[in-house]
């Protein structure tokens, strides 16, 4: 193994490795806005800050209650779907049949909400969760246990979810009212139903992805903005409500980011990241993976 690593510049490898660790998490919330976009056609602009509420819901489980992690996660999973049902069920019902940029200005409205209320209740305050894993050494690369845990439970999550949609009769009718929501209306399926199972599995992905994020970052108020956009720009990229498209284009973004900032900061690698999405829309306005007319 040694005499293989020798042979590539490891710092080079372990930037690899380390963007499609990162991958996996940017594409389990990419995921989770494809698919309510997807069935409902509805773009949540707040769906970073549902994780940002997860994880504040980790860290007060697992450092205030006393709870332990794995005992805290499911809970914030929960609630974080709740809180997602309870989203579309009082905003977004109401205006699915309005202009676009009124749905877009209202979940726009609903993060600045969402964000004022962790303010005042949490502060402005970095929290920590507190756990502290160890580092795996191959050769002389280095990884991040939380970063290898978040990656394999992101693949789990990803895995159920596409199971559930392909051998579940729940899942069949999502996948149906996603591909033409008028003419399942027709045949009986409760639409506002699917509606509503779609955005609490939205929101349970949000609260995977917090349960795994809060393993890496503080947790803050504007936490979302970490990963909010890019998680947006990674969608639009693959093709907004294309689950394949999503998937790809997170481990495209994640490996930009991740060699940009093996050779500068990582900062740059963000901006390397942003700039690599101005010219693809200028190429393909619609999407990598969106379908040509």
């Amino acid at each position: 193994m040694q005499a293989f690593l020798d042979t590539f510049d490891i710092f080079l490898l372990e930037a690899i490795v380390n963007g499609i660790l990162l991958g996996g998490v940017l594409a389990l919330l990419a995921l989770g806005l494809n698919l309510i976009f997807g069935v409902i056609d509805v773009t949540w602009i707040c769906y970073a800050e549902l994780v940002m509420i997860g994880m504040y819901g980790m860290y007060y489980m697992v450092q205030v209650f006393g709870l332990p992690y794995w005992v805290a996660a499911p809970f914030a999973i929960l609630l974080v779907a709740a809180l997602g049902a309870a989203l579309h069920y009082i905003v977004i019902a109401p205006l699915l049949t309005a202009p676009p940029i009124n749905q877009l200005l209202a979940t726009g409205g609903v993060l600045f909400i969402l964000q004022s209320f962790a303010t005042v209740a949490f502060g402005i305050d970095f929290r920590n969760l507190g756990i502290r894993l160890p580092v795996l050494a191959i050769g002389e690369m280095h990884f991040s246990y939380s970063r290898l845990l978040a990656f394999a439970a992101a693949l789990i999550g990803m895995l159920a979810i596409y199971f559930f949609m392909k051998r579940t009769y729940t899942g069949t009718a999502i996948r149906a009212v996603a591909q033409d929501r008028q003419i399942m209306s027709l045949m009986g399926v409760d639409t506002k139903r699917i509606y509503l199972i779609t955005s609490a599995l939205g929101g349970a992905l949000a609260g995977l992805a917090a349960c795994l994020l809060v393993l890496q970052y503080d947790v803050h108020p504007f936490v979302g903005l970490s990963f909010g956009p890019i998680t947006f720009l990674i969608c639009v990229l693959g093709g907004l409500g294309n689950f394949v498209g999503g998937f790809i284009a997170a481990f495209v973004f994640a490996q930009i980011i991740s060699l940009g900032g093996l050779y500068s900061d990582l900062e740059w690698g963000y901006v390397l990241a942003f700039a690599f999405f101005i010219v693809m829309m200028f190429i393909r306005p619609a999407g990598l993976f969106a379908r040509r007319s």
